[in-house]
């Protein structure tokens, strides 16, 4: 059979690809096509765009870059329709995902969708849009069936969590620290996200914490699909490495981590890495997403929790003074360091240990031959 998926940032690269592996096992003679990374072309997809070339945050910046999005949108069902796949595999990335599942549907083809938009978060009318133009959802975190019945959606199937699969298929590389010639001193990990624009947010704001904790070694996961150039551009002579496509070798070692909250939230919380949660966006932005947003909790550890076990620094919470005192309390030693551990082993209780890559390719697979 023939798959198109479409993945707009770096996470829905990882889990496509790994959804794309077991795919070939359930079904040896599949055929794979659309837009996503590095790692889905690794595993035989015919790549047609790259995610870093479809991923804008913002209202701004969506705004300045609207005629950009509307020729990827273009070629995204021009590409479909020459394609004639026997399913179209959506991975997060609502926005533009939610289009293409109304534009399938309207051309007869099948719609699953992997990796649910986050609509109990905000922007709940979408909800009407996955009713009326999804086939098959498949869902990742386990309170989102719940959700949907409140919908009287029912086509939905709790898979697992890819980020725990991930995490557990993880073999660290042998020698991380003198290949990439780090210190022996205790590390902090900086992740600072994939796209440009929350890179160029973000990473200025957490580097002003280095000179607070001289004892730890700061090493920033560089996004696999930036450029070197960017991050020597924004380090302005900070004494601080990147090691690019490492994360979770990174998170493997790291006593601590200053993240932008999003999906590296739970794979921080997977490695047992306490964390602070950090998210900033332009005041215009914010004052119009905030209009939609439905929770208090803005991290998945928490979320998945129900309560604040790591702390979020949002807007005008972003502080340097909170920065330090939050990273100071989540470090050993600190006040909340043994909480957040102890905290991280409650939510591997709740995600399970379901192989969800192999479950939604079964289930991929069992939908598009009815």
């Amino acid at each position: 059979m023939n798959y198109y998926l479409i993945a707009g940032e770096a996470s829905g690269d990882l889990h496509g690809s790994n959804l794309l592996r077991e795919l070939k096992l359930q079904d040896p003679q599949a055929q794979f096509r659309g837009f996503g990374g590095d790692l889905m072309e690794q595993q035989g997809m015919a790549l047609v765009k790259h995610y870093r070339e479809l991923s804008f945050m913002g209202l701004i910046e969506v705004l300045k870059n609207i005629r950009s999005i509307s020729k990827n949108l273009s070629l995204a069902k021009e590409d479909l329709l020459l394609f004639k796949p026997d399913v179209l595999i959506l991975i997060d990335y609502p926005g533009f995902n939610l289009r293409m599942a109304q534009f399938a549907k309207a051309n007869g083809i099948k719609v699953i969708y992997y990796i649910s938009p986050k609509l109990w978060a905000w922007k709940e009318s979408r909800v009407k849009k996955i009713k009326a133009f999804v086939d098959l959802l498949l869902l990742i975190l386990p309170f989102e069936k719940e959700f949907y019945l409140k919908h009287d959606y029912r086509q939905t199937v709790y898979v697992g969590n890819p980020v725990v699969d991930a995490v557990q298929a993880f073999v660290p590389e042998t020698n991380f620290r003198q290949t990439h010639h780090l210190s022996d001193k205790p590390l902090i990990a900086l992740l600072p996200g994939s796209r440009l624009h929350e890179l160029e947010h973000m990473l200025p704001i957490m580097l002003q914490v280095v000179p607070h904790f001289p004892d730890h070694e700061f090493v920033i996961a560089q996004a696999p699909g930036m450029d070197d150039a960017v991050y020597e551009r924004l380090l302005h002579g900070f004494p601080v490495k990147a090691v690019k496509a490492h994360t979770y070798d990174l998170l493997h070692v790291a006593q601590g981590a200053l993240v932008t909250s999003g999906t590296a939230t739970l794979e921080t919380a997977l490695f047992h890495v306490p964390q602070v949660v950090c998210y900033k966006i332009s005041a215009l932005t914010y004052a119009v997403g905030k209009r939609f947003v439905k929770i208090s909790l803005y991290s998945l550890p928490n979320i998945i929790a129900g309560k604040e076990i790591i702390r979020e620094l949002i807007q005008s919470d972003l502080t340097l003074t909170n920065l330090v005192a939050e990273l100071s309390a989540a470090l050993p030693g600190g006040t909340k360091h043994d909480m957040i551990k102890a905290e991280y082993k409650a939510i591997e209780q709740v995600l399970g240990k379901e192989n969800a890559s192999k479950k939604a390719a079964q289930e991929i697979v069992k939908f598009a031959v009815k």
